[in-house]
C-alpha cells in the first residue's frame, strides 16, 4: 500500500459556512457563490431553484475547456432544478449534479482534489 501526502487543492476552497453564506479563502459570500477551478465570485442566486435559468450561470460555464458538469447547491435542502435548465446545459455537453448546498460545498473539495474540471453554483443556506 502506498501512502501519499495529499497536495493542496488548486483554486478556491470552501472552508466553512457563515450564516447563510460560504467562507471561501478569506472571503464570505452571503448571497451565494460560483466556483470555477481558478476563481470564486459572489453570486446573487435566485430566491428559489425553480427560478434558475441558464443565463444565471452562463459566465461560469464559459471557461476553457468547458467543465465536465455544474455542481449545483440548491440551498438548505435538495431541490431539483427546472428541466429546461438541465436540458439547456446538457445540450452544451455539461451535466448537472444537484444536492443541498452544504453537501455540494463538501463535494467541491473532494472533486477538485481529484483534479476534476468542474464548476459550482451554491445557493445560500437559508
Amino acid at each position: 500500500m502506498e501512502i501519499r501526502r495529499e497536495t493542496p487543492i488548486a483554486g478556491p476552497v470552501v472552508k466553512g459556512f457563515a450564516g447563510t453564506g460560504f467562507r471561501v479563502g478569506e472571503g464570505v459570500f452571503p448571497r451565494g457563490v460560483t466556483l470555477a477551478p481558478e476563481a470564486a465570485l459572489e453570486w446573487d442566486a435566485p430566491a428559489t431553484v425553480a427560478e434558475l435559468t441558464p443565463e444565471m450561470v452562463a459566465g461560469l460555464l464559459a471557461i476553457e475547456p468547458p467543465p465536465e458538469f455544474l455542481l449545483l447547491g440548491t440551498g438548505p435542502r435538495l431541490a431539483q432544478p427546472p428541466r429546461t435548465f438541465v436540458a439547456a446545459l446538457e445540450a452544451r455537453g455539461i451535466g448537472v449534479e444537484a444536492m443541498d448546498s452544504r453537501a455540494a460545498a463538501r463535494a467541491w473539495g473532494v472533486l477538485r482534489q481529484e483534479e476534476r474540471w468542474i464548476v459550482a453554483a451554491l445557493m445560500p443556506l437559508g
